[in-house]
């Protein structure tokens, strides 16, 4: 690893300084490596004020040459001392405390003239592109989720910062429910570094599965997946920067995205028979699957209407019968009842007409030799989850974890409607789980029979894949509104694929977005 130092005289923003330029050439830099990239640092004339620092990989968006200027496009932490420092540049680092990072050009005007300039702004890009940050996206807007405020958005906050970091973008808004899913099964990937998804949590479960209904999934698949939250729910997002210890906002997860770190992910296929479905987040069945479905008529209300529409299905309990079967993970295996057979379920490849390859059908994994157990109703909620957060304020499963190959069941079977108040107001540290009324587990297969609703057998429930609903049983809430992808009654099974999926993180203990992405997690 070589090590490059210059240092110069300049003028920062104005205010005479001294400024050293520290780059480092990482592993592998040649190939799109990973590495910190280096630093810039500079102290004002007469040294009275403390000395500042710019991380080259943590702290800058790009870096652009103006004769014999070099501008600087950063992304900090203003007047934060754990973060190295005050500007003393007039009019830099005032203002703002807290931990929200804010654009902030820096202007160095260089003594020595345009060379020196020039000569200083290639060091640092070549730095920055040593990183494997991505060079083109394909960015996907949602205009109708959530407050509807998507475009807005993208706008707003998220185009300038790409800008500032030489991103070159293609954006297309999404016209319908499916559009997402449509574009990303046909899209050329070769063209683009990663997908950006501006929405809530539906137009990246849409993405993953147009990528797995492609004949070449297995390649696809490893193109990276950003998401940055423009919706009602963001529990993708919320996870992703929560892992990181990221304040959770638009910025940091577009800067996460610049700055091209990956972290794999699990995917769950969900079977009935020869109907399937991809899912990133979760199933629920019961309470939070009404809950999420029935406040749809409440939209307009943002985020709050789950709040709202929790209360009144408490006040009004439902109960479902039903069972789950299950192959539990190493630690799990007291809960539930030993199942002495398990019919095996399996899915082959479909013809595909005119061609000899296959779409994505799920995971190559037989359960024959291992030990299922099963849990039977009535449940009050049924909830299996992917990843921690469900939501921006739901932690629904805290022992999640992005790729270990397990999801994480949070079953309710019977509690107190005040006691199940108190549960739903602690979910949003994930306490909700230390509850006596809540059995937690974490498994590697499931499989859900849901049953009709002990108050009125005529009914059934619903079934929620990610925030759609997949099934509906009758008298449900939009049962005649569209045709669901399965039906309610029957057996569904889910499965956990692991790694499958490329997720752009924030952390720097992730893998680096390889430039192509050449290299597989």
């Amino acid at each position: 690893m070589g090590d490059h130092r210059a240092t110069a005289k300049v003028r920062v923003n104005g205010a005479p300084a001294e400024a050293t330029l520290f780059c480092t050439d990482p592993p592998g830099a040649a190939n799109g490596g990973g590495g910190d990239g280096g630093e810039l640092r500079w102290r004002c004339a007469g040294g009275a004020a403390a000395e500042r620092v710019l991380s080259l990989d943590a702290d800058v968006l790009g870096v652009e040459a103006r004769g014999k200027e070099v501008v600087v496009k950063a992304f900090v932490l203003p007047a934060d001392a754990a973060a190295r420092s005050v500007s003393c540049a007039a009019g830099a680092g005032k203002g703002g405390g807290g931990r929200r990072r804010r654009r902030r050009d820096y202007v160095f005007e260089m003594a020595a003239g345009e060379d020196a300039a020039a000569a200083w702004c290639d060091r640092m890009r070549g730095s920055l592109d040593s990183l494997g940050r991505p060079k083109r996206l394909f960015i996907l807007v949602n205009p109708f989720g959530g407050k509807k405020c998507g475009k807005k958005i993208y706008e707003a906050e998220i185009k300038p910062l790409f800008e500032a970091a030489g991103v070159n973008v293609t954006m297309q808004e999404t016209r319908y429910q499916g559009h997402a899913r449509q574009v990303a099964s046909s899209l050329d990937l070769a063209r683009y570094d990663g997908i950006v998804c501006v929405s809530g949590d539906g137009v990246l479960v849409e993405v993953v599965n147009g990528i797995l209904q492609r004949m070449d999934w297995e390649e696809a698949m490893k193109i990276p997946i950003g998401v940055v939250p423009a919706g009602t729910g963001n529990g993708m997002a919320k996870s992703l920067l929560h892992s990181a210890s990221k304040t959770y906002s638009v910025p940091n997860a577009v800067f996460a995205i610049i700055r091209g770190y990956s972290q794999s992910l699990d995917v769950c296929t969900i079977v009935q028979g020869r109907k399937k479905f991809f899912s990133v987040l979760n199933m629920t069945w019961g309470l939070v699957a009404d809950i999420d479905i029935e406040s749809e008529k409440y939209r307009w209300m943002g985020s709050a209407r789950f709040d709202f529409y929790a209360l009144v299905r408490i006040m009004n309990l439902r109960k479902y019968y039903g069972s789950i079967q299950y192959v539990p993970a190493p630690g799990y295996e007291a809960y539930g009842d030993v199942v002495k057979q398990v019919e095996n379920c399996t899915v082959e490849c479909q013809e595909q007409i005119g061609k000899s390859l296959c779409s994505y059908q799920g995971p190559s994994v037989e359960f024959q030799g291992s030990e299922w157990r099963s849990l039977d109703g009535p449940f009050v909620s049924i909830w299996i989850n992917n990843v921690q957060w469900a939501a921006e304020s739901i932690m629904a499963a805290p022992g999640a974890k992005f790729s270990d190959g397990y999801m994480d069941a949070v079953i309710v079977r019977d509690c107190p409607k005040a006691d199940l108040l108190a549960l739903l107001m602690k979910m949003g540290d994930g306490s909700h789980v230390k509850s006596p009324y809540v059995t937690y587990l974490k498994v590697r297969c499931l499989r859900l029979s849901p049953g009709q609703l002990v108050e009125n057998p005529k009914r059934g429930g619903i079934i929620d894949v990610d925030g759609e609903a997949i099934a509906r049983g009758e008298g449900t809430y939009g049962k005649n509104q569209k045709q669901d992808v399965m039906g309610y009654g029957p057996s569904i099974q889910m499965t956990v694929h692991r790694a499958l999926a490329t997720m752009v993180a924030s952390s720097i203990l992730c893998l680096y977005w390889v430039f192509g992405y050449t290299c597989r997690m």
